[in-house]
């Protein structure tokens, strides 16, 4: 099977410093952090605000998912913390 994103939410964590997005491989759901150094490193001037940060991670949704599909195909779990040195 492979990793789809059909669900489009995400969500900011402040107190985890993440924005959280999900997939679905098959009936298995994934739930997905990324890390706001990783979102810094897709845009450096990115402001520490909420909006700025989904902001960044709708502007590049496309090779976050990339990158959140490579990491989980190495481990197959049902959560993924995204960090910079993934991108």
């Amino acid at each position: 099977m492979t990793l789809s994103f059909p669900n489009q939410s995400r969500s900011y964590d402040e107190g985890r410093g993440c924005v959280s997005f999900w997939g679905h491989e098959a009936s298995f759901e994934v739930a997905f952090q990324v890390e706001m150094d990783a979102l810094r490193r897709l845009d450096p001037a990115i402001s520490h605000d909420e909006a700025s940060l989904l902001s960044t991670f709708d502007g590049n949704r496309a090779k976050i998912q990339h990158v959140a599909s490579r990491v989980y195909s190495r481990g197959r779990k049902s959560y993924v913390r995204l960090s910079a040195s993934d991108f």
